[in-house]
């Protein structure tokens, strides 16, 4: 007999509205009746509405395996059988990182998915007191548009019922098909494999063979630490069986709900047992490993260490931009890169070398999107860990080591003597400059104080005569759409502050500040001693701790 569906009656909670990417809110707040139903049917309303979501259409859906994502994934499938999907391709056990949603909404059968709902609240800590997170992926893979969440957001301010399902509970384990009678057709929920897709993929842009004949020398070892998060499957997929790494050397590889109690976040403060394995901070000599890596929960974020030797992000997608042909996937040439604004201009030097047109868009990989989809972009970078290419349309954290792992390969070929990560940014600094750049986060800020801070720096704009300062705001050069209020930019010739309230958090707000300077010779300075002028000049200028009542940034990176 066919199973009803059934209109469950409910009120609008204030707050709803998705920010950088997705809707993030602490647990305990998701898990009240309702919530995540009604923000749900809000997606579901609003791609009827667009004509996006017809009857009999597939959607995927999967999480970075944190907290109450198996219980969230059970409520989805209930409300997809009741709005009119006809499928539902779910990662086993919940879990798929979100690159890998990004693959399988793109190719699997065809690109027949109409989306997808991601489960996570990506760099966040997870757990039972800690954060959840959800958005949707559309047509192409990427983020949805503001222009999206802005009408799913206007949906939850006055939904009244949302539409369900009774389901039994989903086996998430078992692949394979599982199919429901429902009142109009049949409903289908096929678990499929975590790692298929992406790992095919990223078979076809990377040379595997070449990159396990590098890991397999004598004088290089790895270690890789995926932070408890999502990427350890994909990870023991490629790293172990496909390019023979030991298991010994791919740490914390197994997804746990709460990421182990720690910050799932790879940057240096939270990824402190990578650092400290790989002999940062550590005056003396020893057997550190040559090659370091991490990413985040949902592994769309990456950093790259060499031994005692840090790579920021901004140097990373320059030296990778400068080393384009090491991939195959690259080989024909670079269609465009970009960075997002508060990204340093390391990448503008080797794009005016290669005669590339670099665009610089906001923070928030939805406005690379819409310049691959539009065949004007190969390659980009975000400085909060991000790094991507058009093979999907999202920041991949796995495909940037793989991308790092072949520019080693590329260097080393017919080498006796082992060409390092440090040698390579040290040979690129000496051909391109150096953008010194360094990042402060104040996280967990009270919202006013951090309001305060931005309108006390915006009416200091006529008391910089050093250089120019402005509101950043990009048209986008695809859609002619208009992101106002991207961040406060305070630029000379040599250097620049950026200031900037990130929508990552799920409490109060975190409020960034990012710092440049441009050195041409002076290349082997250490970031302080380059920056030091110009951030004692900010923290002077800005009165940030002060204003927002701290004595220093939460982490500096």
């Amino acid at each position: 007999m066919a199973m009803q569906v059934r209109r469950v009656a409910t009120q609008p909670f204030a707050g709803q509205k998705p920010g950088t990417s997705g809707l993030r809110k602490k647990v305990v707040e998701v898990m009240q009746e309702h919530y995540l139903a009604n923000f749900v049917q809000s997606v579901f309303d609003v791609l009827k509405e667009t004509g996006e979501l017809t009857h009999g259409q597939t959607l995927v859906v999967g999480g970075d395996g944190r907290y109450y994502n198996k219980e969230a994934v059970q409520l989805i499938l209930k409300l997809s059988a009741a709005n009119g999907v006809g499928k539902v391709w779910v990662g086993q056990n919940a879990i798929l990182s979100t690159p890998a949603v990004s693959v399988i909404i793109r190719e699997r059968e065809n690109n027949v998915a109409m989306g997808g709902l991601i489960l996570t609240a990506s760099h966040n800590a997870g757990g039972p007191t800690q954060d959840f997170g959800i958005k949707y992926n559309a047509h192409n893979g990427g983020p949805a548009l503001e222009d999206f969440t802005n009408k799913v957001y206007e949906r939850t301010l006055r939904i009244a019922e949302y539409e369900m399902v009774d389901l039994p509970e989903v086996d998430l384990a078992q692949l394979g098909e599982q199919s429901f009678a429902v009142a109009d057709g049949h409903f289908t929920v096929q678990i499929i494999d975590n790692t298929e897709d992406y790992v095919r993929k990223m078979q076809q842009l990377f040379d595997f063979p070449a990159i396990s004949r590098f890991g397999a020398r004598g004088d290089f070892k790895l270690h890789y630490d995926c932070l408890s998060g999502v990427a350890g499957p994909y990870v023991r997929k490629i790293f172990h069986e496909l390019l023979g790494a030991p298991l010994e050397r791919l740490h914390n590889s197994e997804p746990l709900e709460d990421f182990g109690g720690k910050h799932p976040d790879p940057n240096l403060v939270y990824a402190h047992d990578l650092v400290e394995a790989m002999g940062l901070g550590h005056r003396h000599e020893g057997d550190f490993p040559e090659f370091g890596a991490a990413n985040d929960g949902d592994a769309d974020r990456n950093m790259v260490l060499g031994k005692k030797f840090f790579v920021t992000p901004s140097d990373s997608v320059a030296v990778i931009a400068a080393n384009y042909q090491a991939i195959p996937y690259f080989r024909s040439g670079l269609k465009g890169v970009a960075r997002s604004m508060p990204t340093s201009c390391a990448l503008d030097k080797v794009a005016e070398k290669l005669g590339l047109h670099v665009y610089e868009v906001p923070t928030g990989w939805k406005f690379f999107g819409n310049l691959m989809d539009a065949g004007m972009l190969s390659l980009c970078g975000e400085e909060s860990f991000g790094t991507g290419s058009d093979h999907i349309r999202e920041k991949d954290g796995v495909w940037a080591v793989l991308a790092w792992m072949s520019i080693l390969a590329h260097k080393n070929e017919g080498t006796t003597t082992l060409v390092t990560v440090e040698d390579i940014v040290k040979a690129h600094w000496r051909e391109f400059g150096r953008n010194y750049y360094m990042r402060y986060d104040y996280e967990g800020v009270d919202s006013d104080k951090a309001n305060q801070l931005m309108a006390t720096l915006q009416a200091k704009f006529t008391q910089f005569p050093e250089g120019t300062a402005d509101v950043y705001e990009y048209t986008d050069p695809v859609d002619h759409s208009v992101s106002k209020n991207q961040g406060l930019r305070f630029v000379t010739p040599t250097w620049r502050v950026v200031y900037r309230l990130s929508g990552t958090g799920s409490v109060g707000a975190t409020v960034r500040v990012y710092y440049e300077k441009y050195e041409r010779e002076q290349v082997d300075l250490t970031t302080d001693v380059a920056l030091g002028e110009v951030i004692a000049w900010s923290l002077q200028f800005a009165d940030i701790n002060a204003t927002l009542g701290r004595d220093a940034p939460t982490v500096i990176t």
